[in-house]
């Protein structure tokens, strides 16, 4: 049969075993009109006073919003929430956006105007938060665990603090959304450095789908409550990108309710583990590089067999990612070898996180990948297989694990928790 994947901008038409399964998200209605959902939410939110009575006497706002590594619809959000500052007697010059990049790199002035249109662009402040630069955060304190935690001063300084995003799975934190749009979405480099450190991530509770024993995830509540937002705005998404809910109000109540109305859809059980899972990095922007696709990669191993095959179709079209991680990466013979050294003392590089992600995923698995990106050889050198198309890198592990061999294909990758059942 045929199927769809998730594939850079235009998608990829792939031929598959009519014996596949496909996992695909449960269908959920999208709103028939998002902008009059937000204006509604931020009239009777979760937990707090209406946006509009928060916003009356400020002195000025910072919207934290999700730079363009996450598909976020700004433009229906935006329009009803600037319009409620704009009301209640904030002038578009006391609002600054604030791109939570982490330690991405910023978004340019093109990858802005996609994400926000023209007319925001033109009309409002917009700054790149800068990791690496420790003195543009404020020091707030450590976590229990010894986290400090250092916040981008645009932010801190604000006088109304409003957190938009995208609530979705995520391979670390369970989902993203909520909290994760001030950690590590606008905390400094040492902040992210040890939140991100071995220590929080190699546990199996940090990972996907798993928040109430999360470790990663309960750090990152406990930081961003030294800086918490006033309001959050957050939404979910079909698999069209079309908004199904909007969530807002309190960040840790609105953002729990957000998860519980993803869960319905997000969450597909399957009867017996696959011996092949062909999966993606759900297309652009997410799978513009290595760095972001080895979510995609993560997504199938709770319903794959120890020693299976992951056949990950990724565009790759900016490469491999940040240069610490690509320096890293092509610099290493063996990947147990440099995710041992992530454990000694003071040693730590930029971007180790989703090395360590990929030596999870190669104890269990075999990858083989499609990516026309990045060079065969170069892939060669990032521990996976390239194969020159998806078809021939079922034909591969076809012969690897038999012709009856149980094979699972994601389109959408990271956007579907495929569970086992009890």
């Amino acid at each position: 049969m045929q199927v769809t994947l998730d594939y850079g901008r235009e998608g990829l038409r792939a031929s598959v075993p009519d014996s596949s399964a496909v996992l695909s998200l449960i269908p959920v209605a999208p709103l028939s009109d998002p902008q009059a959902a937000v204006a509604a939410a931020l009239g009777s939110p979760e937990g707090t006073a209406p946006l509009a009575d928060l916003a009356k006497g400020r002195r000025d706002a910072c919207i934290v919003i999700y730079d363009i590594t996450r598909p976020v619809p700004y433009r229906a959000l935006l329009p009803p929430l600037l319009e409620e500052l704009e009301e209640a007697g904030l002038p578009r010059e006391a609002v600054t956006f604030l791109v939570a990049t982490g330690l991405h790199r910023p978004c340019t002035p093109d990858e802005l105007e996609e994400m926000l249109g023209p007319e925001v662009c033109a009309a409002y402040r917009i700054v790149n938060h800068m990791g690496r630069q420790r003195d543009t955060h404020r020091y707030l304190g450590e976590t229990s665990t010894g986290i400090p935690v250092y916040i981008d001063e645009t932010y801190c300084r604000a006088d109304l603090k409003i957190a938009t995003g995208l609530i979705e799975p995520h391979f670390m934190a369970g989902y993203s959304g909520g909290r994760k749009a001030i950690v590590p979405g606008i905390a400094a480099a040492e902040t992210i450095l040890i939140h991100h450190g071995p220590h929080q991530i190699e546990p199996e509770s940090s990972s996907a789908g798993r928040v109430s024993d999360n470790r990663f995830h309960h750090q990152c509540l406990e930081a961003t409550r030294m800086a918490a937002p006033d309001f959050l705005l957050n939404v979910t998404m079909d698999e069209s990108r079309r908004p199904t809910g909007v969530f807002a109000g309190d960040w840790e109540k609105a953002w729990a309710s957000g998860v519980a109305f993803l869960e319905r859809g997000a969450k597909i059980e399957v009867a017996e583990p696959f011996d092949i899972a062909v999966t993606t990095s759900a297309g652009y922007p997410l799978d513009a590089t290595f760095y972001q696709a080895i979510k995609g990669m993560m997504a199938p191993l709770p319903v794959l067999k120890p020693g299976g095959t992951i056949l990950l179709a990724s565009a790759c079209s900016e490469g491999i990612g940040g240069r610490e991680f690509t320096d890293t990466l092509l610099g290493a013979g063996d990947l147990e070898a440099l995710v041992a050294r992530f454990w000694e003392p003071g040693f730590v590089i930029l971007d180790q996180w989703n090395i360590q992600e990929l030596a999870k995923i190669r104890r269990k698995a075999e990858v083989l990948c499609f990516s026309e990106g990045i060079p065969p050889e170069t892939q060669k050198r990032l521990f996976v297989t390239p194969v020159p198309s998806v078809e021939a890198g079922l034909e591969s592990a076809l012969a690897q694990h038999g012709p009856s061999a149980r094979i699972a294909v994601m389109p959408k990758g990271p956007y579907v928790l495929p569970v086992l059942k009890e």
